[in-house]
This record gives C-alpha cells, sequence and structure tokens, in this order.
C-alpha cells in the first residue's frame, strides 16, 4: 500500500503539470521558464556546492552552490513572466519579493505577474506604467507567495514523502517504475530536475531519478540514430539535454518513451543494488544525474552504475528498435507517429 501510495501521488502531480503544461494559456512557456529556473539554481547548485564544494573542498565553488540553491523562487518568479514574454522589470519585481519562498510558490507568483504585466499595459499610460507596474507586481507577487506557501509546501511535502516512504519499503520495485517514470519526465517537455527540486527528492529516490537519467540518454541516441531522426548533433544533443529536440521528440514520442521507461526502469534497479544516494534535489537529468553522485558516494560505486545505466540504455534502445523495425505493430507504430523512418544500423 505504501508503494501504491508513493506511485499514485507521483503520477498525479505528473499529471497535474502535464495538464497546465498542455492546457493552461501560456503553460508552456511558462513550464520552460521554471524549467530554466531549476537550471540556473538547483543544477549550479548540484555541480558547484555538491562536487567543486563537497567533494573538492573548494569553499568558493561551495558559496556558489549554497546561494543558488537559495534561490529557487527567486528564479522562478523572475524567468517564468520573462520566457512567457512578459516586460523583464516585471519579472525582476515579481522576483525581488521572492527571497526565502520555495520554486513552485514562485512560479506561481510570476505566472500571475505575467498577466498582471499585460493587463497594466494596457490599461495604464505609458511612461507611468512601468512605476505603477512594478509596484502592483511586488505586491500581488508577495501576496501569493504568503498564501500558496504552505499548501504549496505541505502537499509537495506529503508527495515527496510518500515516494521516499514507498522507495524504502520496495526499493527494486520502486526502482524499476520511478527511474522509468522520471527518464519519462526527463525526455518530456516538463522539466525532471523542476519536478525532483519541487518535490525535494533526496537519498536514494533522488539517486535512483539520477541514474535513470544517465541510462535513459544512452537510451536516446540509440533511437535517434537507429531510427535516422536528426544530425549527428542532434543525436548528441538529445542525450545530453532531450529539451533542446523537444520537437523530434514529440514526433518520435512512440518509440522514444517506451525505450526510456525500460532504460530507466533498469537503471533504477541498478541504482537501488549498489545503493546510489544523492542528496542535492533538482539534478534528475543526463549530465547533473552523471555527475552529482561522486559527492555522496564511493566512486568506483558510482562509475559501475554508470556503466550499468549506460548499458541498459543502450540494449533498451537497440531492442526496441529492432521490434519497432521487424514486427507489423511496430511498423504500423513508425509509420504514423515517427517523422523519420530510417533504416537501423
Amino acid at each position: 500500500m505504501i508503494f501504491l501510495k508513493g506511485i499514485f501521488c507521483l503520477l498525479i502531480a505528473l499529471a497535474l503539470f502535464s495538464v497546465f503544461s498542455m492546457k493552461a494559456p501560456k503553460g508552456s512557456e511558462a513550464m520552460s521558464g521554471l524549467a530554466g529556473a531549476a537550471v540556473t539554481t538547483f543544477l549550479v547548485e548540484a555541480l558547484c556546492g555538491c562536487i567543486g564544494g563537497d567533494l573538492l573542498g573548494i569553499g568558493f565553488l561551495a558559496d556558489i552552490g549554497e546561494a543558488a540553491g537559495s534561490m529557487g523562487g527567486v528564479a522562478a518568479a523572475a524567468l517564468v513572466p520573462i520566457t512567457m514574454g512578459a516586460d523583464p522589470v516585471f519579472g525582476v519585481a515579481a522576483a525581488a519579493v521572492a527571497v526565502k519562498f520555495g520554486i513552485l510558490p514562485g512560479f506561481i507568483a510570476g505566472y500571475a505577474a505575467y498577466w498582471l504585466s499585460i493587463l497594466i499595459k494596457k490599461y495604464i499610460p505609458a511612461g507611468i506604467d512601468t512605476i505603477i507596474g512594478a509596484v502592483a507586481t511586488a505586491c500581488v507577487a508577495r501576496l501569493l507567495l504568503t498564501v500558496s506557501a504552505p499548501v504549496v509546501d505541505s502537499v509537495l511535502g506529503t508527495i515527496g514523502d510518500s515516494v521516499m516512504s514507498a522507495t524504502d519499503q520496495a526499493p527494486i520495485l520502486m526502482g524499476f517504475v520511478l527511474g522509468g517514470i522520471m527518464k519519462m519526465v526527463c525526455t518530456s517537455p516538463l522539466s525532471s530536475m523542476a519536478l525532483t527540486a519541487m518535490l525535494g527528492l533526496t537519498g536514494l529516490p533522488m539517486g535512483i531519478a539520477s541514474i535513470a537519467c544517465v541510462g535513459g540518454a544512452f537510451s536516446n541516441g540509440i533511437v535517434f540514430n537507429r531510427l535516422g531522426v536528426g544530425n549527428k548533433g542532434q543525436v548528441l544533443a538529445v542525450m545530453i539535454e532531450p529539451l533542446t529536440q523537444a520537437d523530434l521528440v514529440t514526433q518520435n514520442a512512440v518509440p522514444l518513451y517506451s525505450c526510456n521507461f525500460f532504460a530507466g526502469g533498469l537503471s533504477g534497479i541498478i541504482a537501488v543494488s549498489l545503493g546510489i544516494i544523492n542528496n542535492a534535489p533538482g539534478t534528475a537529468s543526463p549530465v547533473p544525474g552523471l555527475l552529482a553522485p561522486f559527492a555522496f558516494n564511493d566512486p568506483l560505486t558510482v562509475v559501475m552504475a554508470i556503466a550499468g545505466a549506460a548499458a541498459a540504455g543502450i540494449i533498451c534502445g537497440t531492442v526496441g528498435t529492432k521490434l519497432m523495425m521487424g514486427t507489423k505493430v511496430g511498423k504500423l507504430i513508425l509509420a504514423k507517429t515517427c517523422a523519420h523512418q530510417g533504416a537501423g544500423a
């Protein structure tokens, strides 16, 4: 029951973010801003703070990581409206009052700041619109931050605790399911970095997510290569950061996501078997997922996990594309969903 509760809570969170991204006005742009906020804060925290500070003992980098990691709400409040197309002044006004708030309350404040900026630009005369807009945006943003933070923190904390409890109770099973889901999210237009940061995942669940993203990166490369999707640069790009190839990913969703799930799932089992932990939330992406575990585990163990995940990704990508190209059902799926049909290796 604990396992089912953890998976159910995770799927509910994914469903809400997916619906928002697809159906909310400018939802996709807002989610892109949220992903950018995760990169500029939690990625910097992981690479500078965890690797440069905790692992290498460089105090300057440790300070950078600590500072960046505390600014998730500020970054989201600024980048979300700016990515949506608002005047940067309004984004910064919302961000200036978001200090010490989490990334999701910052997201809510930033999303509201965009729509407020539209109204201000429409109804306030030019010249004083910036003055009135900055003050009004700061006040509205602070109100939303104050009201939403307790609710958001409670809900996300419950979901995160459920996922971590489920991992403790059924580690192998959770490793497969959580790893598979997280790699699919990593490849989708949603941000696995933002999701894991908002849920506050640490320890083994975050280790599963990190290694799953690494394994799935190899699966992505194999699928792109064997199906003839994109050029060599795009194959490398989808391995390093799938969001950069969102259009090709969407056009080839079925083979990518199906191979991703099994590659991520097997990589998650490998992470569990080797006891990989990661106490840097928000590092569920190929590059940070590759590096961050070195700060919390024996380096040789991490290398073994990465090698195993890479092998799992290569095998799942190869077998998955063979099935796609070698069966009638698979060929029908490719004909309907793939932008490029190609020959296999």
